[in-house]
């Protein structure tokens, strides 16, 4: 029943008195099965101030039945429904989609030149795995108003989180090394501007953004980057393939046991789910939750974990899209021309060039500028509020620079200390193999503590994992032994052929 208690103004809800008859007014669930639109979306149109809601005895909202009218005019046509909808979309999105960084562009470009469309089915096989575990690291941040690194000091002794914690960011540093490069090697075949150059420029320009910028406004710039992923679907489909092909890869498994197969399964695995973001997840729900003054009931709380859903799905989604569009890019312009050796992103647009023409040439290399710009403030980010949290440091994007100094200077150190790797003569794709053994070292044991975080009522209270979560997340557990395993065995082969 609602009640006639005032709410602050920053809540975005009615301090006008309510009626007695609660038939006049809608649940949150009810109000978006009216219009049609996701639970995500509903509960920011209350949020910006565009539809009013009031707040029942249980913390939940309600709306009054007019507001759908309202609610009706300003969505308006799809065309403003999709425009609300990616609007409303936060830290699942951008978390998603900088999966995808520079590095993982590689990654998938040189499995799908190698193997062609035999390794496409990954994409769908690893997706259920990927939401189990991002959707709970976004539970845990929302319900424990959290970072991950400050829930896992709860489980274990400082110095074993430290050491996790300083794993994950040698890993990030490692790949914002490799992922500069790569957008300065691109930004140097489209435009002819010197590669030091480029390399300092976005180093410089991503700092400044991340310590100078608040989290509000620079969400929104994370957010709009997503777009450029978008490159390598249209690349994918400007190449034409045989989708009757196509679809026979995408779900049923082709393994080959060979030590190349193996090695590219291991190597997709560990640049799919990696730790940079389990931590960024759950640092950017508390983000989430500060800049939109969420309540902390266990309503309004139940409320946030079912719209983060959404958020976190679409992000997901649209990460294994891009993956198995650029394997299919690769695989079949590349693969099919025999070129079976990529080391790089960047080498994948040049050896598309003649093949697949300058379009296609051109979508990718400056996908490649602009998924690192999503990328590098991010893995430099995790890593921040990981450490802050762990030293209990005063951290967050939306603070000012003298008010969380030590977390903006993890945040510039590792941006330049990336950035210094293209300068010492270090091999980028030898980094990011050592990188990927590292992610996998801190992965499995991480991925095994968040679903026994998750799944314990003591930190979650009613808001632990559901079935489907506990399955799948167990199962990447599972998954990602076998593929420690098996690096390691790759390992042994190679050092003792």
């Amino acid at each position: 029943m609602p009640t006639n208690t005032k709410i602050g103004v920053d809540e975005k809800l009615s301090q006008q008195p309510l009626q007695e008859n609660a038939e006049k007014f809608l649940t949150l669930s009810e109000f978006r099965r009216e219009l049609g639109i996701p639970l995500v979306l509903a509960k920011k149109l209350i949020v910006w101030g565009e539809i009013e809601a009031v707040k029942a005895i249980d913390g939940t909202l309600r709306i009054a039945a007019p507001e759908v009218a309202v609610a009706r005019m300003l969505i308006g046509t799809p065309i403003k429904k999709t425009y609300l909808f990616v609007r409303a979309l936060g830290p699942g999105l951008i978390t998603g989609a900088s999966d995808d960084d520079p590095g993982g562009i590689g990654t998938y470009s040189a499995v799908g030149a190698k193997f062609g469309m035999n390794i496409l089915w990954m994409a769908a096989w690893l997706l259920p795995m990927m939401l189990a575990i991002q959707e709970t690291c976004a539970r845990i941040g929302i319900v424990t108003n959290k970072g991950l690194a400050a829930v896992l000091k709860q489980y274990f002794k400082k110095r074993t989180v430290l050491l996790a914690v300083l794993l994950l960011t040698i890993a990030n540093v490692v790949n914002i090394g490799a992922d500069l490069g790569a957008m300065a090697a691109s930004l140097n075949m489209v435009s002819g501007i010197n590669y030091s150059t480029g390399a300092v420029a976005f180093a410089v320009i991503i700092i400044l953004l991340e310590v100078f910028v608040k989290y509000h406004v620079y969400v929104k710039v994370l957010k709009w980057l997503t777009l450029s992923v978008f490159a390598y679907i249209i690349a994918g489909f400007m190449t034409q393939p045989d989708w009757l092909d196509v679809f026979k890869n995408s779900f049923i498994p082709n393994i080959s046991f060979t030590k190349e197969y193996i090695f590219a399964m291991i190597a997709v695995f560990g640049t799919t789910i990696t730790p940079y973001l389990f931590f960024w997840q759950a640092s950017e729900e508390v983000e989430d939750g500060k800049m939109t003054h969420a309540l902390k009931n266990k309503g309004a709380v139940r409320q946030r974990v079912s719209a983060m859903r959404t958020d976190v799905n679409v992000g997901m989604i649209l990460a294994n899209i891009v993956f198995f569009f650029i394997v299919l890019t690769t695989a079949n312009v590349l693969f099919a021309n025999g070129i079976t050796n990529i080391d790089s992103a960047q080498d994948a647009a040049l050896a598309l060039r003649p093949l697949a023409g300058d379009w296609a040439f051109l979508l990718f290399a400056v996908g490649i500028i602009g998924t690192g710009f999503l990328a590098v403030p991010i893995l430099a980010g995790s890593g921040a509020y990981a450490l802050s949290e762990l030293m209990n440091w005063n951290s967050g994007l939306e603070e000012k620079f003298s008010q969380a100094r030590g977390f903006y200077l993890v945040i510039a150190f590792s941006i330049i200390v990336g950035l210094a790797m293209n300068f010492l003569g270090i091999n980028p794709i030898k980094a990011l193999y050592w990188s990927a053994f590292l992610n996998g070292i801190i992965a499995l044991p991480l991925l095994a503590i968040i679903m026994k975080i998750g799944g314990d009522k003591r930190i979650m209270g009613t808001e632990i994992n559901p079935v489907w979560v506990k399955v799948c997340g167990w199962s990447a557990v599972i998954a990602t032994t076998l593929a420690l395993v098996g690096m390691i065995g790759v390992l042994i082969t190679v050092s003792f052929p």
